[in-house]
């Protein structure tokens, strides 16, 4: 084997030495300082990576098992600066007693689960895939049950691990049925020779399916509300964003690039998922009365607006995609951000009605999520409003009927997803209350992670080299 092929691969290579800086720093530090220098150490790094993700070109390795695209390092730079935000708001909760002792362990695995989000995305071949998949989750499932001594916790991530493991079982089944119709796992050699039989069909099916768990898709979704409600918020916040981002890239790169000769088939197949994913997240977020169920419900309406890029599949369905996902990760982290906030310092509470009058105590917190809401909402002039306007036209690009018709049912269901996140805005502004929650002294961290997000939200869909940058790789 030739060993110099690892330098084909720089981003996993200084995302493993990260990992082993970090579980090493963990080790070595002692005394009361340990959580504040891990945090800004593993901060550091992972600037450090952010630069190193937008230097690094398009690569292969290993015979093509690893293959690296200039989209793919872009979707590298998102994440990884998404995963940045996500331990900077972080710290607050992992200096509380009881979790402290564990901040070594949060970092170790945050940077385990990137590197199988990396591996996902820079495969070139089905098992190299699954595996970087399993990376993703194992991990991810520990990050859930992170707070093991609250029940919630606990339920959530037993919800989180059967669901993972049903839905790997699906996916890997289905990529039996590919290598039975094709002879071959690599994704160049399939879609040389893949065709329309009952077993290729079979194949595309199951793996969708399994992906489609990861991503919250309808009808795939049922086991995200009461994750995303168990687990501490930091790790929901990098549930919603990082891990949904990574699973559809992912997903819209082998399609693509695997089962283009099949395309009548899952473009169908996506048109049905993204009327069912957006509009009954949207009907169940309207009744949530918890803001992390209902932020649950709102990340499931937002994965059908990302499947929107996918149809066509096309290289402006890609940038869209990516921009989406860019535009979505300083979004909800901002909210996540400020729910940290009230959580870490709220007595543990996440009721969508203790944010009754949140504007008298707490303008400035208030006036952020706002900001963040709207986005969301897709409310202009917010960065929110032009992703979605991207992947209108992406959608809209494949020019059939069926996907005209799913633009229209995804842009008659803004008006809901309007009304529902509206909800949160009346409450802080106009619903009045007997007790309020004190005013919050936001410390470092939390302003860092709130000027990031907020500048995120205002720039992006201000300055259109972001998209024409995102676009270049894509193109």
């Amino acid at each position: 084997m030739d060993y110099s092929q690892f330098f084909n691969m720089i981003p996993e290579a200084t995302l493993v030495a990260i990992l082993i800086i970090v579980f090493l720093a963990d080790l070595i530090m002692k005394g009361e300082k340990k959580v504040a220098s891990l945090a800004l150490l593993m901060d550091v790094l992972l600037v450090v990576q952010v630069a190193v993700c937008l230097m690094a070109g398009p690569a292969s390795a290993f015979g093509g098992i690893y293959v690296t695209t200039e989209a793919a390092n872009i979707m590298k730079v998102i994440l990884t600066a998404g995963t940045f935000i996500v331990c900077v708001m972080a710290q607050p909760w992992l200096s509380r007693p009881g979790v402290s002792n564990k901040a070594g362990e949060f970092y170790a695995l945050v940077a385990s689960t990137l590197l199988g989000m990396y591996m996902m995305m820079s495969s070139g071949h089905f098992l190299m895939f699954f595996l970087g998949l399993e990376m993703a989750s194992v991990p991810m499932a520990c990050l859930v049950a992170f707070d093991k001594f609250r029940q919630n916790s606990a339920e959530g991530a037993a919800k989180f691990v059967l669901t993972a493991t049903f839905s790997s079982g699906v996916m890997l089944y289905g990529i039996s049925f590919i290598y039975a119709a094709a002879g071959t796992l690599y994704f160049d050699d399939v879609a040389a020779v893949i065709t329309d039989t009952p077993l290729a069909i079979m194949g595309l099916v199951f793996f969708f399916s399994g992906l489609g768990f990861k991503i919250s898709l309808v009808p795939f979704h049922f086991w995200t509300a009461d994750t995303y409600q168990g687990a501490p918020t930091p790790v929901t916040g990098y549930l919603s964003v990082v891990s949904k981002g990574a699973a559809a890239f992912a997903l819209m790169a082998i399609l693509v690039k695997v089962f283009a000769p099949m395309i009548e088939y899952w473009e169908y197949l996506l048109y049905i998922v993204i009327v069912l994913t957006i509009t009954i997240a949207n009907l169940f977020a309207i009744r949530q009365t918890e803001l992390k169920r209902f932020m649950a419900f709102s990340s499931i309406s937002q994965a059908g607006y990302i499947m929107l890029a996918v149809i066509g599949g096309s290289a402006m369905g890609a940038a869209a995609l990516a921009y989406y996902v860019l535009v979505y990760v300083v979004a909800n982290m901002a909210v996540f951000t400020v729910i940290n906030v009230v959580e870490t310092r709220g007595n543990g509470t996440t009721k969508m009605n203790c944010y009754d009058g949140f504007y008298k105590t707490n303008p400035r917190l208030t006036l952020l999520m706002t900001l963040a809401l709207f986005s969301l909402a897709g409310i202009p002039p917010f960065a929110g409003m032009f992703s979605k306007f991207f992947v209108f036209m992406a959608a809209a690009e494949q020019g059939s009927f069926w996907a005209y018709f799913v633009v229209f049912v995804a842009l008659v269901n803004t008006v809901p997803s309007l009304y529902y996140y509206l909800r949160i805005v009346k409450a802080m502004y106009i619903n009045q209350t007997d007790a309020p929650l004190p005013t919050f002294s936001s410390d470092g961290n939390t302003k860092l992670a709130l000027t990031l997000c907020t500048a995120g939200i205002a720039a992006f869909g201000v300055f259109s080299c972001v998209y024409d940058w995102i676009a270049a790789a894509a193109f």
